[in-house]
């Protein structure tokens, strides 16, 4: 898409302008690595303005380019030549109500605040069992591979596209923050939002300590993140954290609705069933 600055161009002004029109606190348009792959960041705000942000973003951006006779999909991994998958970074910060200080900042290079590391804690201790939220389709499970600036296991790093959650901290940094980089972009944004403030008051709670950050997120040897959706649907329904804060009632009532969509997968013969076993047998 970098070759076609020109062709793209009409089209995501369009997008920008629609933007500026709703209030959408839209900071950055960049080229990705996929054909016709773009990326929008948005500026910090609270969990509840942010999910209903991204709910009108998504759909302006599918209404603006269907009136200009183009599909704009958040598909994940899309059947397209060359298509590189569709993530969701998701960036974030605590800040103390009382005196509006940003609890992640360190006093130290190198080194992790106590909140951070509860925090990022929770996370990596929830990660499996929150997939169904943050991945809820089966599609999204095709990006866990590695190097492809994609997380495929459960870690962080300083500052590294190929971990999980990325550490962006230093203690000159007033934006201090994490990166988790392990949604996809069709991720209902509530239960995505919900599932990081539930993990990552968890770890804090139960005061968890996070592990020493990785260098080399594709080698090192940590849990894998769930490798299909049935996965974490499992992991999910058997979750002590969903059960006691979501209830048991939402807990049944998603696993169900995915177990569905599972099936509905499962039952379809799919492009590589036929060619491979079509004409060989």
């Amino acid at each position: 898409t970098d070759t076609h600055y020109d062709a793209v161009e009409p089209i995501m002004d369009e997008l920008r302008r629609n933007c500026i029109a709703m209030n959408l606190p839209v900071r950055s348009m960049e080229i990705e690595m996929g054909p016709s792959q773009f990326e929008f960041t948005f500026g910090p705000a609270d969990p509840l303005t942010h999910a209903d942000n991204v709910i009108m973003f998504r759909t302006m951006v599918k209404e603006v380019c269907a009136r200009q006779g183009l599909h704009a999909t958040f598909m994940c991994q899309p059947n397209v030549p060359n298509a590189a998958a569709s993530g969701w970074h998701l960036h974030q910060s605590l800040v103390d109500k009382k005196t509006g200080r940003n609890l992640m900042i360190p006093k130290e290079v190198g080194e992790l605040s106590p909140e951070a590391s509860s925090w990022i804690a929770g996370l990596l201790a929830h990660a499996a069992e929150s997939c169904l939220l943050t991945t809820p389709t089966v599609n999204g499970y095709k990006r866990y591979k590695p190097n492809q600036l994609a997380p495929d296991r459960i870690l962080w790093g300083r500052d590294n596209r190929g971990a999980m959650i990325r550490g962006l901290m230093s203690p000159e940094n007033p934006a201090s923050r994490i990166e988790n980089r392990v949604a996809e972009t069709t991720a209902n944004p509530y239960f995505f939002f919900a599932s990081q403030i539930l993990s990552g008051l968890d770890g804090l709670i139960s005061n968890l300590s996070a592990p020493e950050p990785v260098e080399t997120p594709y080698s090192f040897d940590a849990q894998k993140l769930p490798d299909s959706l049935l996965s974490a649907i499992d992991l999910f329904e058997a979750s002590p954290l969903y059960r006691k804060t979501l209830g048991h009632e939402f807990v049944d009532y998603i696993t169900t609705l995915k177990r569905a969509e599972w099936d509905r997968y499962h039952r379809e013969v799919s492009e590589w069933e036929q060619n491979e076993y079509f004409g060989l047998f």
